[in-house]
């Protein structure tokens, strides 16, 4: 549509680009490249980024988990970044390493930008704080990553499983998963002869 208004007056595209963009700005969209971002976090919060990189998504930030809540709280309020949603949060099992990586796609409707935070916790003891205080959209994202995963995440307000039964045992996401079919059916059945489960 701007670049049809644009083109109408007789503007060639990169006018109408750059017509397009002063309307933006007009409205309070502020543009702000992966360095520049970058820049701030590490001016704010030099102590908690661990690794940067721009990628497909543009900055992927990798954070200490202890710093985590703290550093979105202020993505998320600082009216020059406004990350008011976050788009996804997945798990990745480094089973080589010894480490689980949880993964945050953050984005903000308003100025249009985006980024990846990355968290890197120890298979032996998966605990992350919880950022459902910060996005409430994490409520269920965690769940997913607890459930299938197992990754603990402190402090969420109902961390239980989301996708399989209450009796489920283990976590089938992981590398080293082995699902025993003929064991798992005997338990699951008896838990629901006990009405453990529902």
């Amino acid at each position: 549509m701007r670049g049809e208004r644009a083109c109408s007056v007789g503007l060639d595209a990169s006018q109408g680009l750059l017509l397009a963009l002063s309307q933006d700005v007009m409205r309070g969209v502020m543009f702000v490249s992966p360095e520049q971002l970058e820049e701030k976090l590490k001016e704010r919060f030099s102590e908690a980024i661990l690794s940067t990189r721009v990628g497909l998504n543009g900055l992927e930030v990798r954070v200490a988990p202890e710093q985590l809540v703290l550093l979105c709280q202020f993505l998320e309020t600082e009216p020059e970044l406004d990350f008011n949603f976050l788009r996804c949060l997945s798990a990745v099992d480094w089973l080589e390493e010894g480490e689980f990586e949880v993964v945050y796609h953050l984005f903000s409707f308003r100025h249009r930008h985006e980024l990846v935070l990355k968290v890197r916790v120890p298979r032996s003891n998966p605990k992350v704080p919880s950022v459902t205080s910060v996005w409430r959209t994490a409520n269920w994202h965690e769940r997913e990553a607890f459930d299938l995963m197992g990754i603990v995440f402190e402090g969420h307000p109902d961390l239980r499983r989301i996708l399989l039964p209450e009796g489920w045992v283990g976590h089938p996401l992981r590398k080293d998963y082995i699902h025993d079919i003929e064991r798992f059916d005997d338990e699951y059945a008896e838990k629901i002869r006990r009405g453990d489960i529902r």
